[in-house]
């Protein structure tokens, strides 16, 4: 058989089971934003389109871009410098400092956007700390612009870069580099010429995530009122009532998104490297005194301002609003409708993505990959987009459900559906095709060979895919802000209504409860380096 014949056979001779026809309703399922947002920016006439160009879109361009590439470029230094020491050295205290360099995670943007406007202020700590060094003559520096937005959205994702590159980086081949010394290069060309080429795969990956983050943040912009596409869609829906309009802007995002992710994608399959499984690992070198108070104070001043002040000002004026008896029964109601709508996502989310995991996983074909594609479509539509389709949808197909919970879940099983089928079908690729095959030729139907055989065996990825799915749900703004029912509060959006009044002992209990909601994600993370 040759190689084309493989390649094609699958997909022309896929049979119409079950799996794969569940697989085509979810796939369904999960374009409708994607459908009605281009049908709805279809309706848009030149006239539209011309006023958008001349009135919005050049400055939204710029501003999204100039943003990108300002964090991009950012996260690049605080990720690589901090994988770099911590792989590179040793020293005490090394593992504190992964811990350091990725609990910034927990924090969303919109709390760290927040938080730094308070700290920046005229009695804020860090405006005080300003004045006392410097006096009145120089001015506090001023958030509310492109480095100030730069600044929080490097806080709060550089620890994607730094992940990735430390992977990296741990598995790297010391032989490499001593081919490179022993042929008479000085470190600084080691680096440049060994070093970064290994590391660079990792390092487009990561910005890769750091700018689809920029791309689709919502809360940072929308608290710095600095304009970007994901804030003048909210801004048309919800101001102007200009759906179409927003249909429009959101199109532009979107072929944004895909633009870059098809460029990454591209420059990234052409920097593959390969070592041997006999190579030499790299082993960290001890460091010298000089070396520890170097690495401890450039580590500490990134865990400074991306962890500890922020979680000292969530300590401290949670304290007081418990002090004041402020945290009352409407606290914990938000905490309740937060934990209402992340299960609800969580569990219809898991059951949603099964079907696509275990068709990907047991048929693979050119179908079975069109299916995982379109049904990860969530992972580049941002927050507001995904509302906006959704929104479009109900009001013209199904408008009864119009300001109902089940809109909200929706919104957030589109979202959220490419976490759990990923963790689903990792699950489901580590369970042997023979075991169901015995179930089979014993007698067991579809549905008890995947009640005793499939979910028991995959079931550390079922759990895996709805903590990541609950944890992204609770922390979600946007989507949660345009959909949720009248009167339905979530901490997330509490927390932007509170901000934008300046009811600081109200924001900061919230903020705190989705950290602490936050760090079983974490635990999932850290499980690989542990095991390294």
């Amino acid at each position: 058989m040759s190689a084309t014949q493989t390649v094609t056979l699958p997909l022309f001779n896929t049979r119409l089971t079950l799996r794969g026809a569940l697989s085509l309703l979810v796939v369904l399922l999960a374009a409708i934003p994607l459908v009605f947002v281009i049908y709805s920016s279809l309706q848009l006439d030149s006239e539209g389109w011309a006023g958008l160009w001349s009135s919005r879109l050049p400055g939204l361009l710029w501003n999204t871009l100039s943003l990108s590439v300002l964090v991009g470029v950012g996260s690049m230094v605080l990720g690589v410098s901090a994988a770099w020491w911590i792989t590179r050295r040793e020293f005490p205290g090394r593992r504190l400092a992964i811990w350091l360099m990725v609990l910034p995670l927990t924090i969303p943007t919109y709390v760290f956007a927040h938080i730094y406007t308070t700290l920046f202020d005229d009695d804020g700590w860090i405006g005080q700390a300003w004045q006392w060094l410097f006096g009145e003559a120089v001015a506090i520096p001023d958030l509310f612009n492109v480095v100030g937005v730069g600044f929080i959205l490097t806080l709060a994702g550089f620890s994607y870069v730094f992940l990735l590159v430390q992977d990296s980086l741990s598995r790297s081949q010391q032989n490499l580099e001593e081919a490179a010394r022993i042929q008479g290069a000085r470190p600084a060309q080691v680096f440049w010429r060994v070093n970064l080429p290994l590391m660079r795969p990792a390092i487009a990956a990561g910005l890769a995530l750091v700018v689809l983050h920029v791309l689709s943040d919502f809360g940072a912009v929308s608290m710095m009122r600095y304009q970007t596409f994901t804030l003048s869609i909210y801004l048309q829906m919800t101001g102007r009532f200009d759906y179409n309009a927003a249909a429009g802007l959101s199109l532009v995002l979107v072929s944004l998104s895909l633009t870059f992710l098809i460029l990454e994608r591209f420059f990234r399959n052409r920097q593959r490297y390969y070592g041997t499984a006999q190579a030499k690992r790299y082993t960290a070198r001890r460091a010298t005194r000089f070396e520890i108070v170097a690495i401890w104070f450039w580590l500490g001043l990134i865990a400074l301002f991306a962890f500890v002040l922020p979680i000292l000002w969530m300590l401290i004026w949670s304290w007081e609003a418990w002090m004041q008896d402020l945290i009352s029964d409407r606290f914990w109601g938000y905490v309740g409708n937060s934990l209402l709508v992340s299960v609800l996502a969580a569990s219809l989310t898991v059951v949603v993505a099964l079907p696509v995991a275990l068709y990907h996983a047991r048929e693979r074909s050119w179908l079975s990959q069109t299916y995982l594609h379109v049904s990860s479509v969530g992972f580049v539509l941002p927050g507001p987009v995904i509302a906006l389709g959704i929104l479009a949808f109900v009001l013209s197909q199904v408008d009864i459900l119009y300001g109902s919970l089940a809109v909200l879940v929706i919104a957030m099983l589109i979202r959220f559906l490419p976490l759990a089928i990923q963790a689903q079908e990792a699950a489901a690729q580590q369970l042997t095709p023979s075991m169901e095959e015995a179930a089979r030729s014993l007698g067991a139907g579809t549905f008890e060979n995947l009640r005793r055989i499939i979910l028991p065996m995959i079931r550390g990825g079922m759990i895996s895919a709805w903590v990541l799915v609950f944890i992204d749900t609770l922390k979600e703004l946007p989507a949660t802000l345009i959909l949720r029912p009248t009167g339905f509060d979530t901490l997330p959006v509490r927390i932007w209504i509170e901000a934008s009044e300046e009811m600081l002992e109200h924001a900061a209990p919230a903020a705190l409860m989705l950290v602490i909601g936050t760090l079983p994600v974490l635990w999932f993370l850290m499980r690989p380096v542990k095991q390294r």
